[in-house]
């Protein structure tokens, strides 16, 4: 799409209030940045922000970096890109740094302690509202639930026997079952097409072939049409020819009783 001056400034008001009014990281983020980019703008589908999350979660960088990244190279090219990245950094930038000078004096206080305990039990209903919706759109093929299953059970042992197990590992599996599974359905399509081309060509070969025989069929029996009607032909001559013989004698002999009455 055709960015303008317009999409870009709702490109970089849109991010910059998803990274002011998002607490928890970016996980949290993800419902906000359903609400604003697909519910509200219609900018990518659900199916294309579940991509965006997968992508974000699998190259290095804060998820809701990159997943921004995405979004406004898709919405705005580069420029877009730069504005949505920019916009959803400023507002953590700017807090961050300014709570840095009096971090101490400011957990210090008793209020602050229990609003940050009251936003973290938000920020876990809000990760877990999002990976619920996420789940929905999840793809019901029996691969794809195969794979969830055995990472959702890894990763819930590894946390259980405190095991250190970098969860990139699941990411890399995935990928490499998700590619051995398209190498494999590809094949499968080429030797189904294969097959369906050859029944194909032997269908073809068996018409021609049925074709011929009958385009045979046919000229034998005008060949047989021609003989029967040179038959009647032939027939049909004799008896004008023995009746011309007739006339041509009827005719000699007439001449000669002509000629003996005249001696």
């Amino acid at each position: 799409m055709k960015a303008t001056a317009k999409t870009y400034l709702s490109l970089f008001l849109t991010f910059l209030k998803i990274g002011l009014f998002t607490f928890g990281g970016g996980y949290a983020m993800i419902a906000l940045i359903e609400d604003e980019v697909v519910n509200k703008r219609k900018w990518i589908s659900k199916e294309e922000l579940t991509d965006v999350v997968t992508i974000a979660e699998s190259t290095p960088g804060p998820i809701a970096i990159n997943s921004s990244t995405y979004i406004g190279y898709k919405i705005g090219g580069v420029f877009g890109s730069f504005l949505a990245t920019l916009a959803v950094v400023i507002p953590s930038f700017v807090i961050i740094f300014a709570i840095s000078f009096f971090y101490e004096a400011f957990m210090s206080v008793e209020i602050v302690k229990w609003a940050f305990f009251g936003i973290k039990c938000a920020v876990g209903l809000i990760i877990l509202r999002t990976g619920i919706k996420m789940l929905k759109s999840f793809p019901r093929r029996p691969l794809a639930i195969i794979c969830f299953s055995l990472a959702f059970v890894g990763i819930l042992l590894i946390d259980i026997f405190a095991v250190r197990f970098s969860s990139v590992y699941f990411i890399l599996a995935g990928a490499v079952i998700g590619v051995l599974t398209y190498v494999i359905a590809v094949s499968r399509d080429k030797k189904r097409l294969n097959s369906t081309n050859s029944e194909g060509a032997q269908t073809i070969n068996e018409s021609n072939s049925t074709t011929s025989e009958g385009a045979q069929a046919i000229n034998e029996s005008n060949s047989k049409n021609s003989e029967g009607a040179q038959a009647v032909s032939d027939e049909t001559e004799t008896p004008k020819t023995e009746t011309a013989n007739g006339e041509n004698d009827g005719k000699t002999l007439k001449t000669e009783t002509e000629e003996g009455g005249k001696r």
